[in-house]
């Protein structure tokens, strides 16, 4: 696995957030009202566990040492 900087650290931190968001937001949706909303929520669980597992597995990218 390739070494992540801080800043895609960053990045892959901030999009978790927003796909738990919108994950926590659907929970509420009236399925009727909304095609495919399951779907719709199995890709955002997909994501979600895909961006934490590059976390986990990927080390953070270290500053050569002077």
């Amino acid at each position: 696995m390739h070494q992540l900087t801080k800043s895609e650290r960053a990045k892959i931190t901030d999009s978790m957030h927003s796909i738990q968001s919108a994950r926590a937001s659907l929970a509420d949706i009236d399925e009727t009202k909304v095609p495919d909303v399951d779907e719709i929520q199995e890709c955002l669980e997909s994501a979600d566990k895909n961006l934490r597992g590059a976390l986990r597995d990927a080390p953070e990218q270290r500053k050569p040492s002077a």
